[in-house]
């Protein structure tokens, strides 16, 4: 009989090796941090992944990066992905602030530090929230671009703006912040809105177009995302309207340095996407080893323009661009 109950307890042993899902839950044998982003197709994202696999590699964790294509069902397949992949800790860009509430819920039930990076969300649990000072970014381009404007003898014409989502908390930041700057140099005559839900060159490029032909007397313009930006600059190319409308930006891609320099772009709100990534994952390593990271943690934006480009180049090209850091 004891023969017979050591060798059965063997066979079960044999069987949990071979086959865990029947004995223990499933868990990753290796350290990992996620980094959930909301689509690699933005340099912003990409850059911002540099910085949490950089901080990741250096506390000797493996990294993954999963794309939710701005979508919130792939948003929450990646968290739950995560989760059964045994991370340590995710580091979310969430699609937007009103979706990020779910995901932290889900992540929370399973006992698994998260923190925001960028967007913000509405509510829930979280270890940090990391972002930069998109109001203050945008007011930035804002005094720019109004004084630029004033500069050409244009005291109160017609500016628009194309948006990311006014449901992410920084969408609306940074739309607020451009508006109160505009207005307190007293350019008041806002004529439009355009929201971006694809975040690509055609789409600002179609928004562009339409806003000419509706409002031939624009003379500004403020595109809150970078690669979209290209999409507004070929557009006016296009309808030969470069020399007539003046445009500001947010985010920094290499192509920026020659537009700025050029005249093509007044002002650019550059944020500092690398270093939100490694702030964010070192602010996750804290939780991990059980230390609490400041709830918030603010980055400065970057206020690019003709006069300041050359001397802001070099912290461009490492936390902004990312150019160093690959």
């Amino acid at each position: 009989m004891r023969f017979s109950f050591w060798s059965q307890l063997l066979k079960l042993g044999i069987a949990c090796l071979v086959s865990t899902t029947l004995c223990f839950p499933v868990f990753a044998t290796e350290k990992l941090i996620v980094y959930v982003t909301p689509g690699l197709d933005l340099p912003f994202w990409r850059t911002l992944g540099h910085g949490v696999q950089a901080s990741a590699t250096a506390n000797g964790y493996q990294y993954e990066v999963f794309d939710s294509k701005n979508s919130d069902a792939n948003q929450m397949a990646h968290v739950k992905a995560a989760i059964a992949k045994g991370a340590a800790g995710i580091v979310i860009s969430p699609t937007d602030s009103k979706s990020a509430f779910e995901i932290l819920a889900v992540a929370s039930q399973a006992k698994v530090p998260v923190v925001i990076a960028d967007i913000g969300t509405n509510g829930g649990e979280f270890v940090s929230y990391v972002k930069s000072d998109n109001y203050k970014g945008a007011y930035g381009v804002g005094v720019a671009l109004a004084a630029a404007m004033k500069e050409r003898g244009w005291t109160n014409e017609q500016f628009a703006m194309c948006t990311i989502s006014l449901a992410r908390k920084n969408g609306q930041d940074r739309t607020n912040g451009f508006r109160d700057a505009m207005k307190e140099a007293g350019l008041t005559n806002m004529v439009a809105i355009k929201q971006m839900q694809t975040y690509t060159i055609e789409e600002t490029y179609g928004f562009v177009t339409e806003l000419l032909a509706t409002y031939p007397k624009l003379r500004g313009l403020f595109i809150e995302v970078d690669k979209p930006t290209l999409g507004a600059l070929n557009a006016l190319k296009d309808k030969r309207k470069s020399m007539d409308i003046l445009v500001g930006s947010f985010d920094g891609i290499p192509e920026f340095v020659d537009f700025l320099k050029g005249g093509s772009l007044v002002a650019v709100g550059m944020q500092q996407p690398y270093l939100i990534g490694s702030k964010a994952a070192d602010a996750l390593f804290e939780a991990i080893k059980g230390q609490t990271p400041p709830k918030q943690i603010v980055v400065p934006i970057l206020i690019a323009t003709n006069k300041n480009i050359n001397e802001l180049l070099p912290t461009a090209n490492k936390t902004v661009f990312g150019l160093e850091m690959k």
